[in-house]
């Protein structure tokens, strides 16, 4: 039942992954889910770029963790680790990107129907037992550095990708009810 996936959604960190490989089939089904988000104007601005061979995903993490060394004025070694290694224990690294249809519709918008997508993603994830999460680190802005990326495209993000074997937490939210006015 979907009221139930929903609820079941979790953010499962890349150190939970068991390396188990995501057959790319499983991966095309996740990213057809992702074109069927709302999009204002028909704008479908999702734009995703996937490392799922060890390679790109190890490039990836080089990439990451090189940049962060060269930018950051706090450096810290285990954030360092981090960077290189999250790629390298995911089984699958989908870089969240979007092409900018400025002329049509504010970013905002085309942020939101991204985000969108992502969540369609990230639903079936969890009806599939793969673990997801979504990295934005401050460096993203260099995302362009790595990839292909036109001028009206910018990253948003990374969706790091993996099963893993302990069950997530049980999460329990305020009510809704507390976040809710009736006019």
């Amino acid at each position: 039942m979907l009221s139930e996936l929903i609820r079941k959604r979790r953010s499962i960190h890349p150190p939970r992954f068991n390396q188990k490989p995501i057959p790319k089939a499983d991966l095309e089904e996740i990213l057809q889910a992702a074109n069927w988000a709302p999009t204002h104007k028909k704008t479908q601005p999702w734009l995703f770029k996937v490392m799922h061979s060890e390679k790109s995903r190890n490039e990836l993490g080089n990439f990451l963790a090189e940049t962060y060394k060269a930018t950051t004025a706090n450096f810290k070694e285990n954030v360092f680790q981090k960077m290189r290694t999250n790629p390298q224990k995911s089984s699958a690294v989908i870089a969240i990107c979007m092409q900018r249809n400025e002329d049509l519709l504010p970013e905002w918008e085309e942020i939101d129907t991204v985000a969108m997508a992502v969540q369609n993603m990230w639903l079936l994830c969890t009806e599939k037992n793969i673990g997801t999460y979504w990295s934005s680190p401050k460096l993203i802005s260099q995302a362009h550095n790595f990839f292909e990326l036109a001028e009206d495209q910018r990253c948003l993000g990374f969706l790091y990708m993996g099963y893993y074997d302990e069950e997530p937490p049980e999460f329990e939210r305020e009510s809704w009810k507390s976040k809710v006015e009736w006019i």
